[in-house]
């Protein structure tokens, strides 16, 4: 029970180097302004009448949580830059740590369910509306919610039930589960299978019903004659295999193996991506690649 006696922990941030923090300042909080203002246009965008469909309701949720992200991270980065206390509660820690996993636990479902929205569009086109009507599209993102607040619930507690007896700082930018780890004086191999196996649950399960489902619309492009027809529905379902790909590659080197030989500098990057340059990215990605979003914005403009 060591660890009931730390009331707040140290957080190193992006980088030591003084020269940098104030560099680092600028650009991090130039990302985040893109972040919040590319999400909350995809969000006032997706609500105009001609865009009342499945696919951007789907979207409008993914740039809630996209800002929900960067919200829970960014702004402590950001103030660790300025100041010398970088102390975060042990409560804030807590908190932190249960709010990325959730969000990044109802992201990857909500791909898996964005990415079978995408599967009857193209393969069953004439049920479309039956299938994907507003009771399965809101039962869709709930069950993601649900099973993300459950991911989240047990690897928050597990992780705060070690015991905590090592330095208070934290080599990280925000309270994970990889740095966390490497505060513990016990053992933690029966943690990293745990984790393990979440990991496969949470980002490989999904990401094979992804690859289905893709394998099936891919199938389905390939029969249609024409070349415009083609390139139009990849090109829909490119900008998604695009986030998933970022998520996938990113989440999988840190989780699955939390003390792998990748040096912490390497680590940090690798969550800088997934935290805060993906939800900067999804607007740009579904808004430049998506003819209908680029002129309904050019009118809300």
């Amino acid at each position: 029970g060591n660890h009931t006696l730390m009331t707040e922990f140290v957080l190193s941030g992006l980088s030591s180097r003084p020269e940098l923090q104030h560099l680092l300042f600028f650009t991090i909080c130039l990302v985040y302004s893109m972040t919040l203002i590319g999400n909350l246009l995809i969000c006032m965008v997706t609500v105009h009448p001609t865009l009342h469909t499945p696919m951007y309701f789907f979207l409008r949720v993914l740039s809630f949580l996209d800002i929900s992200t960067a919200s829970v991270v960014v702004p402590k980065m950001l103030a660790n830059f300025l100041s010398e206390d970088r102390s975060i509660s042990y409560l804030g820690c807590v908190t932190q740590l249960y709010c990325v996993v959730f969000l990044a636990a109802t992201e990857w479902y909500l791909l898996a369910a964005m990415a079978y929205d995408r599967y009857v569009a193209v393969c069953s086109p004439l049920r479309y509306a039956a299938i994907m009507n507003t009771r399965a599209c809101l039962s869709l993102v709930l069950l993601s919610c649900c099973s993300g607040k459950v991911v989240s619930v047990v690897q928050t507690a597990w992780v705060f039930t070690l015991s905590l007896c090592g330095p208070r700082r934290i080599n990280y930018f925000f309270c994970d589960i990889p740095p966390l780890l490497m505060l513990s004086c016990t053992d933690t191999s029966p943690y990293e299978r745990q984790l393990i196996s979440a990991t496969v649950l949470v980002i490989f399960t999904p990401f094979c019903l992804i690859l289905l489902s893709y394998t099936c619309i891919i199938s389905s492009i390939l029969k249609i004659s024409s070349a415009e027809s083609r390139h139009k529905t990849f090109s829909t379902c490119s900008s998604h295999l695009t986030v998933v790909t970022l998520y996938c590659a990113s989440g999988t080197l840190i989780y699955l193996q939390p003390k792998s030989s990748l040096s912490q500098d390497t680590k940090k990057i690798l969550a800088l991506i997934y935290t805060t340059i993906i939800p900067t990215l999804n607007p740009l990605i579904y808004s430049l690649r998506n003819k209908e979003v680029k002129e309904v914005l050019i009118r809300v403009m």
